[in-house]
């Protein structure tokens, strides 16, 4: 990222420690996002998308339910992300905001990048094949791809919500569209 955004982003977390939840942590924000990114992404491929109810905001889950019905194979067990198979993970935007009502949110947009061994074509565009990981010997190969996803997780801050992050946005560019 650029360093404007990264100390924009690092002014937003101060803002949310000063007058939001004092105990708020970037780091722990962050393990408990790459947790939630793989256990969703696993639902997802599994097609186990009533166990996201308590996870995922009732439109994108809507909207997941028509995409998900439509997807080959292939691109559905591109979604799965094992936790221990998150290469890099980086916070996007950072926004703070009221509605016309007084309620408070903050969202966080989570990039990850994951390896995923589903067999994909070489030429899905927009997706990194990166490693031919060799096994054993020579003959045994297993291809992985670089994959991309981005989750958006919000909150309300409004005294009385339930303290809880909601996912309201799930990308996986060329996989979920």
């Amino acid at each position: 990222t650029s360093p404007l955004a990264w100390l924009r982003t690092r002014f937003y977390y101060l803002l949310i420690r000063l007058y939001f939840d004092q105990e708020f942590s970037i780091e722990e924000f962050t393990r408990g996002a790459k947790q939630a990114f793989s256990v969703v992404s696993k639902l997802l491929s599994q097609r186990k998308l009533d166990l996201l109810e308590e996870l995922v905001s009732a439109e994108v889950l809507q909207v997941l339910k028509e995409k998900i019905s439509l997807l080959p194979d292939n691109h559905r067990d591109a979604l799965a992300a094992d936790i221990d198979a998150i290469m890099y993970t980086t916070e996007g935007d950072v926004r703070i905001y009221y509605d016309d009502d007084g309620i408070k949110f903050v969202s966080i947009l989570m990039r990850f990048w994951y390896l995923n061994g589903a067999n994909l074509p070489d030429e899905v565009p927009g997706e990194t094949k990166v490693f031919q990981i060799v096994f054993g010997d020579e003959s045994t190969k297993e291809k992985k791809h670089l994959l991309t996803a981005n989750y958006e997780f919000q909150r309300e801050f409004t005294e009385g919500a339930k303290p809880d992050w909601t996912i309201t946005r799930i990308e996986h560019p060329r996989l979920l569209e």
